[in-house]
């Protein structure tokens, strides 16, 4: 691949589709020319869509295994490498839930050595607007169900995750089951100090090892000193050639805007025009969360009037007359839609829907191991909804489409196909909605929202189809 002759801010990949628009909301609220696209874009690409100071690839290496993950990123990461940029980001879910065996975060870190280089791996966690907080590598996070903030060990949506379960909130220790690169600590006493100290601390940690630096953030003020040292460390690889390879959730994205606008490289106010969501007549939603939160959020809608379209996962997920379910499906919801309803299609409400129970049951007893059917069957799942939502689409005109649950959002929105993604508004904080860029006719006036299952207040789907507005 060519590289552009434009110079990017920032470049980064996803690891599902909900945490790429979550980063992406923030670079575009930060005043940044930014675009999301499946796939890192040629020269001709950015020449013909932008100029862009940052772009983000959405991914769906949440889901993969260990050795999907070995084939299917090395040479994204390559491509990635080769951008203009002085740094990347591999976007992580800002729970940062992960295993050794299933969308393993150690497992991208070793993989990006090879194309990235052995500098120090800045790894930012805390994410203060979204209720994410990092203490001496701790991490915790504020739950939607009760609006309390609990260790991630405790947490009673993220600790229950039906394929990830949160089980150590001491990221150091979670990420060492994954990795064996070393992983120091720049830890809460650090920002008390001045910034020649903090720089002093931070060299001191990076001559240490060739390994990680996890950074504690419980304030704002704490993430714009993290983009300050993230910058200086980004200048340091860029003498050496190339750019500096970062995890983290969108706090980094959270954490340069922050410094940028401090440092007055970025404009002094947002970009105008994306803080109200516009009513729109009617709309599909599609919710493959087993979360508690989501439950709510179905809840609430199906009481504003959505039609009621329970999926029975273990139909669509079955080997033979799969594709009747889904035609029943697709016909239904088509139906509602015409009628002028929005339609609410779910495949769980809750995490003891027993329709969860009974797709695995029937994947076990067709051989698969209990892992496997987590893996194998929530992607399929995921999957088949993307055909379902493309026919549906293809067949009804929709200005609007919201998708919760990171898997799920990743397999349809992989399904649709967009060129690209641009956010148009802030319908809640990591959720935003966004316009789609595409080729194709029926996706040509299409907005988009992707949440994850934790994301959004109880009157979310509520929010995307009567609108409304969000300052913050």
């Amino acid at each position: 691949m060519t590289a552009p002759q434009t110079t990017l801010r920032l470049a980064f990949y996803g690891d599902d589709f909900t945490g790429s628009t979550d980063a992406l909301e923030v670079l575009a609220f930060a005043g940044l020319r930014c675009a999301l696209f499946l796939r890192v874009p040629d020269t001709r690409t950015l020449r013909e869509l932008g100029p862009f100071d940052a772009i983000g690839i959405a991914g769906d290496s949440r889901g993969m295994s260990t050795a999907e993950l070995a084939q299917a990123l090395p040479p994204v990461l390559a491509a990635l490498a080769r951008l203009p940029t002085p740094l990347l980001h591999y976007k992580v879910c800002s729970t940062f839930d992960s295993s050794p065996a299933i969308g393993s975060i150690g497992c991208v870190m070793d993989l990006a050595r090879g194309p990235c280089g052995d500098d120090v791996m800045p790894i930012v966690a805390g994410t203060p607007a979204l209720g994410r907080y990092c203490l001496f590598g701790n991490l915790f996070a504020r739950s939607a169900t009760d609006g309390l903030v609990h260790r991630l060990d405790r947490h009673p949506i993220m600790s229950a995750h039906p394929v990830t379960p949160m089980h150590e909130a001491d990221l150091a220790r979670h990420l060492a089951a994954q990795t064996a690169m070393p992983i120091a600590g720049f830890t809460l006493p650090n920002f008390a100090t001045d910034r020649a100290t903090m720089d002093a601390e931070l060299e001191r940690l990076a001559a240490q090892q060739h390994g990680a630096v996890l950074f504690d953030a419980a304030t704002p003020a704490h993430l714009t000193e993290v983009g300050r040292l993230l910058e200086r460390l980004a200048h340091q690889r860029g003498q050496r050639g190339g750019p500096l390879f970062c995890v983290g959730s969108s706090g980094l994205e959270y954490a340069l805007t922050q410094w940028w606008r401090e440092s007055g490289t970025l404009p002094a106010s947002v970009a105008a025009g994306l803080e109200t969501v516009d009513a729109v007549p009617q709309l599909l939603a599609v919710s493959g969360s087993a979360s508690p939160l989501s439950a709510l959020q179905i809840d609430a809608a199906l009481a504003a009037g959505f039609a009621d379209l329970p999926v029975e996962a273990v139909a669509l997920v079955a080997e033979s007359g799969w594709q009747r379910s889904l035609d029943g499906l697709t016909e239904r919801a088509t139906a509602a839609l015409r009628q002028g309803r929005s339609v609410m299609l779910h495949t769980a409400r809750g995490p003891q829907d027993p329709r969860i129970a009974a797709m695995l049951d029937a994947l076990v007893a067709g051989g698969a191991s209990r892992d496997q059917a987590k893996h194998q069957g929530g992607r399929l799942l995921g999957q088949r909804l993307g055909e379902l939502v493309d026919a549906v689409l293809r067949a009804v005109p929709l200005r609007r489409l919201v998708i919760s649950g990171g898997d799920t959002a990743s397999q349809i929105t992989q399904r649709l196909a967009p060129d690209a993604l641009l956010i148009a508004a802030r319908l809640a904080p990591g959720a935003p909605l966004c316009r789609v860029l595409s080729r194709e006719l029926h996706l040509r006036t299409l907005q988009l929202a992707l949440k994850g299952g934790q994301m959004g207040q109880a009157d979310y789907f509520i929010t995307a189809l009567r609108g409304g507005s969000h300052s913050g």
